[in-house]
């Protein structure tokens, strides 16, 4: 599979509720790439990856967002903290779609 690097600003899902889920949504050219290349979806139509963001790596998986027609990554507290970033920072990422 091949790897995408692109750079996606950070969003807190619940701004009012400190600690909430944090994410990026995938710029909408490689969330079409990564759509052919994940074939038949798991549960919720997600997508298993392999994500790389400044020293952390680790296996997690994409949501489809229908109203940015794009799929969101979620970002772990732990990933968060290693690397400094919080909502409204820009980060690069590194994704690559793992086989289901």
């Amino acid at each position: 599979m091949a790897e995408h690097v692109f750079h996606a600003q950070i969003w807190e899902h619940s701004p009012q509720e400190p600690g909430s889920w944090h994410f990026c949504t995938l710029p909408v050219d490689v969330a079409d790439d990564v759509s052919i290349e994940a074939g038949p979806r798991g549960g919720f139509g997600s997508v298993r990856v392999e994500v790389s963001i400044g020293s952390s790596t680790w296996r997690t998986s994409l949501f489809p967002d229908s109203k940015a027609g794009s799929f969101v990554l979620p970002l772990k507290k732990q990933v968060r903290r290693a690397n400094d970033l919080h909502a409204g920072d820009t980060c690069e990422v590194r994704l690559e779609v793992q086989p289901s």
